[in-house]
């Protein structure tokens, strides 16, 4: 009977062991999925922030057109 009682005991905190073993494995995966998911949002930031600067070049140099568009035309009317 005692013997019994000890390998029960035995096989619960084997069990218990287990259990906690596999929710370590499970936070493991999740902060994995999580530095993904960071690493993704900062590849994401980094894409828009190139994006915005391409976008303000090509608005700059769209003024500077503009500019001399506006000067040609002004010329050409003083002639």
């Amino acid at each position: 009977m005692t013997n019994a009682l000890k390998l029960t005991a035995l096989g619960l905190s084997v069990m218990l062991m287990a259990g906690c073993a596999a929710n370590g494995g499970e936070m493991e995966g999740d902060m994995h999925h999580d530095m993904e998911a960071r690493s993704t949002a900062q590849q994401a930031m980094s894409a828009a922030e190139q994006a915005q600067m391409t976008a303000d070049q090509a608005l700059q140099m769209a003024q500077e057109n503009r500019q001399a568009m506006d000067r040609m035309f002004q010329s050409s009317m003083q002639k």
